[in-house]
């Protein structure tokens, strides 16, 4: 990955800094280092699978062996006959990486961690322009990306999810009984495609700033 599309903005954000809050020279340099050691272990690689949709009464979704129920997901996905289901991940060298400076120098090893999520983000970002003007060509309009875990997407479908793209297999990703991947800079989203534009970004809408979206996962005192 090249390591200048990733945002330092949001490796600051995983870091703890807030508004216009600057890092001084050396958290600067260190981030920089960071991404430099990063790219040179990391193997980003993706998966992604389409299903027919079907969207039921009580917020019920259906796609594939997938069966739940999300009020916020559903409203997502309003309008799409169709989804895909879409995993990625950085791969385990990123992980020893970080383990590596867990023991050898802890300040190093959290900006890590934080470049490291950038980079996920980044490459997920990514991937889903290139399918959301792939499928647009089609006249098909992807819905923003939206994980277990989300508002009430129940993470329990987080197997269900990698079994869909045989994420173990393909991309050596793993799960803990909590439902935490492994590698750890993973991600598994699913996203809605409809005949309808909806104007939204496909990164997700953690990073975006239209709160009356239709589409918009609520969480907190936005529900």
């Amino acid at each position: 990955m090249d390591i200048s599309s990733v945002s330092r903005r949001e490796v600051l954000r995983y870091l703890g800094y807030r508004g216009q809050a600057e890092p001084d020279r050396a958290v600067a340099d260190e981030i920089e280092m960071c991404l430099g050691l990063l790219a040179e272990k990391e193997e980003p690689r993706h998966r992604v699978r389409s299903f027919l949709l079907e969207l039921g009464p009580e917020h019920e979704i259906r796609f594939d062996r997938v069966h739940t129920s999300s009020r916020q997901l559903s409203k997502n996905l309003a309008g799409c006959g169709e989804i895909l289901v879409f995993a990625a991940t950085l791969g385990l060298g990123t992980d020893y990486l970080i383990q590596r400076y867990n023991r050898l120098q802890m300040s190093r090893a959290v900006i890590l961690q934080a470049a490291a999520a950038a980079m996920i983000e980044e490459y997920c970002d990514r991937v889903c322009r290139e399918l959301k003007a792939a499928y647009e060509a089609k006249g098909l309009y992807l819905r923003p990306r939206f994980s277990p875990g989300y508002g009430d997407f129940p993470l329990e479908c987080q197997p269900y999810l990698l079994e869909c793209v045989d994420g173990g297999k393909q991309l050596g990703i793993r799960l803990t009984g909590g439902y935490l991947m492994m590698p750890s800079k993973s991600v598994t989203a699913v996203m809605g495609l409809g005949r309808t534009p909806c104007g939204c970004e496909v990164k997700g809408c953690e990073a975006c700033g239209k709160k009356d979206c239709a589409y918009r996962r609520q969480t907190g005192s936005e529900d």
